[in-house]
């Protein structure tokens, strides 16, 4: 039976995504082992883990992870407050599909959207 799921994108410099996770979005680290071209966080009940790709190149990356909420207003007023820039594509809408979302971009262009079931309301 599966149980959980911790997507991998890359990362140019560790420091910078570190710092982004942790201020702009909240996140916290994850594992008590410091490795040089890993980085584990989470926040809430989801992990996200980054590996070394220090020949990225942002304009080519395609890194995408859907990330389901129970309160998205909040995480995004949460967001809003930090001044962390939401992708100009992806404002807070709802979409026809019965999911209000929006989207952000890492620092190496890795897209995260946030989403929420307006269905089960």
């Amino acid at each position: 039976m599966l149980t959980d799921i911790n997507p991998k994108l890359p990362m140019r410099n560790k420091n910078i995504t570190r710092e982004y996770y942790l201020n702009k979005l909240g996140f916290s680290e994850f594992g008590s082992t410091d490795y040089e071209d890993y980085l584990m966080l989470q926040k809430d009940r989801i992990q996200i883990h980054f590996f070394a790709f220090k020949e990225l190149d942002p304009k080519e990356n395609y890194g995408q992870v859907y990330i389901r909420t129970d309160n998205i207003d909040q995480f995004y007023q949460s967001l809003v407050a930090k001044k962390t820039s939401i992708h100009p594509n992806g404002p807070l809408e709802i979409k026809p599909w019965g999911q209000k979302e929006f989207s952000v971009l890492d620092p190496d262009n890795n897209l995260l959207t946030f989403g929420q079931s307006l269905l089960n309301k």
